[in-house]
């Protein structure tokens, strides 16, 4: 049984996030808190194994609770519950296990529940952002969210990330080896400093006598390196 503990300023979203539970018999509720404070003395009171938490709340926010709440010895999963994407590098920053935007569908919410409910709470310490559909990229505009299922291509260029989608580039926050552990489903390394969206490769093709990986949507062709060049080949076995 995964014990939870609600967060949320607004009466009518904790009880929509009841009725959101209420149909999964592994949950039970421990408790509701309107705010960090309560959320940090209801975690330290009720040990709960996950924290469903809004962002933005009065007296402390969602935010500074998680960060108070990393503290605990073991600490439970955050996952984070709201209808902003501006927090998302911070919330996790601060730990947090997953970021799901309102309004929360009931199969993303009970997938996120699922993964946190695997581990337990010393593995949930600075454990994998697992649930995640965007990732963050730093633009003059402030912080953007791109999405996972668009990326066709991530290159790295030093310490630095692009993420190709149809729609354009951008420079991500995440490193590209912790891209790959994520979304090891989703991702395969080509070359030491790529990663190819699975269900975006059309083909192989060769260019400048290197091997190189046909994307859907993209021009752009990554090498794949000798290394990996098997591995590719059985992926993409009439090629």
């Amino acid at each position: 049984m995964i014990k939870v503990l609600i967060v949320d300023d607004e009466s009518l979203a904790r009880i929509r996030m009841q009725r959101l539970l209420e149909k999964n018999l592994d949950v039970e509720v421990v408790g509701e808190a309107k705010n960090g404070i309560e959320a940090v003395q209801m975690a330290q009171q009720y040990l709960p194994d996950i924290l469903l938490m809004d962002v933005r709340m009065p007296e402390m926010d969602g935010l500074e609770a998680a960060r108070q709440i990393a503290k605990m010895s073991p600490p439970p999963a955050v996952i984070f519950c709201t209808a902003f994407e501006d927090f998302a590098l911070q919330a996790f920053d601060a730990k947090v296990f997953a970021y799901l935007l309102k309004p929360i569908k009931a199969a993303e919410l009970d997938a996120a529940l699922q993964r946190a409910g695997t581990n337990t709470r010393a593995q949930l310490n600075g454990a994998a952002r697992s649930n995640r559909r965007h990732l963050c990229s730093r633009t003059h505009n402030g912080l953007e969210l791109v999405a996972v299922e668009q990326i066709r291509l991530l290159q790295a260029d030093q310490k630095y990330v692009t993420a190709y989608t149809a729609e354009g580039e951008a420079v991500l926050s995440d490193t590209l080896k912790d891209i790959e552990e994520e979304f090891s489903q989703l991702f395969i390394r080509v070359h030491r400093s790529a990663l190819v969206a699975r269900d975006a490769i059309e083909g192989l093709t060769y260019a400048e006598g290197h091997l190189a990986v046909k994307l859907r949507d993209i021009t752009i062709q990554p090498i794949v390196s000798r290394r990996l060049e098997p591995k590719l080949r059985q992926l993409v076995p009439q090629l």
